[in-house]
C-alpha cells in the first residue's frame, strides 16, 4: 500500500460529514412528491425508510472499523471477492457518488431562484471549484466547514420545527392510512435516497481519528439525528400546509415555512436548503475521490490517482479529477438549462 493519509477527522467532523451527505433534496424537495403517493402517511414513510437503512449503517460501521482505510465499498468487496468485483464496485460507486454530488450542485436551483436572479450553471461551477480547492487543502478543513454548515442548517431546521409545531392542524392528518400499504411502501422507497449518504464517511475511514470509536458513533448518531429531524419536519409540513399545494411545488419546505414562520424565517429556510445541497456536494467530492485513490494504491487504477500532496497530505489528483467530473456533470444536467 502507498502513502497513508493523515487522521484529521474527529467525531464532530465525522457526524457533520455524514449528516451533510444525507440532508439535501431528500427533505427540501422530495416530501411533496412523496405525499402524492402516501398522503399524510408520508411522515411514516420517512420513519420507515430510516429504520430500513439501519442494517446498512450497522454493517458499514462494522466493516469500516475492521478495515479503517480509504476506499469504502470498493475495499470491502475487493478484499472479500477479488480485484474484478472490487473494480466493478469501485468504479460504479465512484460514478454514483460523483453524479450525486453533481445533482446536489444543481438541485438547489428551485430554491436559488427564490432569492437571486442568477444563472444556475455558473453558480454550480463556481461552487464546485471552491469545494475542490477546499478538499485539496485538507480533510480537516473540509470537516470543519461541514461542521459549520451543518450546525447552521440544523439550527434553522430546529427553528422551523419549534415555530411550526404550535400551528399544526390535527385535521390535516385525517385519513392517515387511506393511501394503503402500496402507497406507503412506494413513498418509503422513493424517500429512501434521503438517507443514502449515511455510509459515505466509510470511504474516508483512513482519515478518521480513533476510528473504532468515532466511525460507529458518527454513522449511527448522524442517522438518528437525521431521521428525527426528517420526521419532525415532514410532520410540520403536513400539519401547516394544504396537501394540494405541497404536492404541486418543488419547494415544499419553503411553502410550509410561509405558513409557520415570519418572513425572515422563510429566507432562513431557503438559505438552509442551499447550504444543505452545498454540504451534500462537498461530502460527495470528499468521499468519492477516495475510491480511485484506493484503487490506484492496489494497482487497479492509473498511478496518477495515487499522488498525495506533500504539503496538504491529500490525494490531490483524485480530488481534482473527481471534482472535474462532478463539475462537468452539473454543467450537463438538464436542471441547468
Amino acid at each position: 500500500m502507498g502513502k497513508e493519509l493523515e487522521r484529521d477527522l474527529g467525531l464532530p467532523s465525522v457526524t457533520a460529514i455524514s449528516i451533510g451527505a444525507m440532508v439535501g433534496s431528500g427533505i427540501f424537495i422530495l416530501p411533496g412528491l412523496a405525499m402524492k403517493m402516501a398522503g399524510p402517511a408520508v411522515v411514516f414513510a420517512y420513519f420507515l425508510a430510516g429504520v430500513l437503512v439501519l442494517p446498512a449503517a450497522l454493517s458499514k460501521s462494522e466493516m469500516a472499523t475492521a478495515m479503517p482505510e480509504a476506499g469504502g465499498t470498493y475495499l470491502y468487496i475487493e478484499r472479500a471477492m477479488g480485484p474484478l468485483f472490487g473494480t466493478i464496485a469501485g468504479v460504479g460507486t465512484w460514478f454514483s457518488l460523483t453524479f450525486k454530488g453533481a445533482l446536489a450542485l444543481v438541485g438547489g436551483a428551485p430554491y436559488l431562484v427564490l432569492l437571486f436572479d442568477l444563472p444556475v450553471t455558473p453558480v454550480a461551477l463556481t461552487v464546485a471549484v471552491l469545494l475542490i480547492v477546499l478538499n485539496i487543502v485538507g480533510a480537516k478543513q473540509t470537516g470543519r466547514m461541514q461542521v459549520v454548515i451543518v450546525a447552521a442548517m440544523l439550527a434553522v431546521m430546529v427553528w422551523f420545527i419549534a415555530a411550526g409545531a404550535p400551528a399544526v392542524e390535527p385535521t390535516r392528518f385525517s385519513g392517515f392510512f387511506d393511501s394503503g400499504i402500496e402507497g406507503i411502501l412506494g413513498a418509503t422507497g422513493f424517500v429512501f435516497v434521503s438517507y443514502a449518504g449515511v455510509t459515505k464517511i466509510a470511504s474516508v475511514a483512513e482519515e478518521v481519528e480513533n476510528p473504532d470509536r468515532n466511525l460507529p458513533l458518527g454513522i449511527l448518531g448522524s442517522l438518528i439525528i437525521t431521521a428525527g429531524i426528517y420526521v419532525a419536519i415532514v410532520t410540520v409540513m403536513v400539519g401547516v400546509a394544504d396537501e394540494a399545494a405541497l404536492v404541486d411545488t418543488n419547494t415544499p419546505m419553503r411553502l410550509a415555512a410561509e405558513n409557520a414562520l415570519p418572513a425572515i424565517g422563510v429566507t432562513a429556510v431557503i438559505l438552509a436548503a442551499l447550504l444543505a445541497l452545498i454540504s451534500t456536494a462537498n461530502a460527495g467530492i470528499l468521499s468519492s475521490s477516495r475510491y480511485p485513490f484506493a484503487m490506484s494504491r492496489d494497482g487497479l487504477a492509473p498511478d496518477v490517482f495515487e499522488t498525495v500532496s506533500e504539503r496538504f497530505e491529500t490525494p490531490v489528483n483524485a480530488i481534482t479529477i473527481t471534482g472535474g467530473v462532478c463539475s462537468f456533470s452539473s454543467r450537463s444536467s438538464p436542471s441547468t438549462r
